[in-house]
């Protein structure tokens, strides 16, 4: 699966749906480069690695986590430069380092809510050997919005409310007109089984249609345009009335 261009500056790496493998991104700086997620394993990170190297395009010096679920962070050892997360997604995984990946121990987590079928399927799926589990925190920790100036292109990256998980980032280019914005349209399976929390999901239209870009990047699917991702989302408030 190949590396696919948005822009002169703005890559993605398709997700693949067996072992939920998100959607990988990348931005191009002059000085310097800038990954949007770091992936669910360090064999999903070298798969990125080696289709930016085909392009001749450097490895990132920064990756951004848009949020902390496991198929988004499990690959940030492996990556290269700094990682970067706000301050709620950190807290988390500090949580989940403490986690254990025995056969009980995951069957606790299924039945006390901790964690959720499909993420227990994909992870047995992706980790065969599930010592080769690893989870670190981020290096760089924020809270509220941060700028990181690449050379000719900036990402602005900011802590927003969204119906996904509490702690989600997007990453906003404005030179290209693109936003990263992960799993955040989607519905929380852990809190809400499925159900959009309709306050959540005022407040995240509120703040995604302020953004003025032309493209969303998804964490799953395709890159969207703003008109196709808001009238989804604002169909789904009015489905909450």
């Amino acid at each position: 699966m190949e590396l696919n261009k948005i822009s002169d500056r703005v890559y993605y790496l398709p997700s693949e749906e067996r072992t939920d493998r998100p959607v990988l991104g990348y931005i191009k700086g002059d000085k310097y480069s800038l990954a949007v997620d770091a992936g669910n394993s360090s064999d999903h990170v070298e798969k990125f690695y080696r289709e930016l190297r085909e392009l001749d395009l450097r490895l990132p010096d920064f990756t951004v986590i848009t949020h902390w679920h496991w198929d988004h962070t499990f690959g940030m050892h492996s990556v290269s430069g700094k990682t970067v997360a706000g301050h709620l997604t950190n807290r988390q995984l500090g949580e989940v380092q403490e986690w254990e990946w025995t056969d009980e121990a995951m069957e606790k987590r299924l039945q006390s809510g901790e964690d959720i079928e499909i993420c227990d399927q994909c992870i047995r799926l992706e980790y065969p050997d599930r010592n080769k589990i690893k989870i670190v925190r981020a290096e760089l920790e924020f809270t509220g919005v941060i700028n990181i100036d690449l050379g000719g292109v900036h990402c602005e990256i900011k802590e927003f409310t969204a119906t996904h998980s509490d702690d989600s980032v997007l990453v906003h280019v404005p030179e290209e007109r693109v936003v990263f914005i992960g799993d955040a349209e989607g519905t929380d399976d852990y809190q809400n089984q499925g159900e959009y929390d309709k306050a959540r999901l005022k407040e995240m239209i509120r703040v995604l249609e302020k953004i003025d870009v032309d493209i969303f990047v998804l964490g799953h699917d395709g890159p969207e345009s703003k008109l196709e991702a808001m009238s989804y989302l604002r169909d789904e408030l009015d489905r909450q009335d």
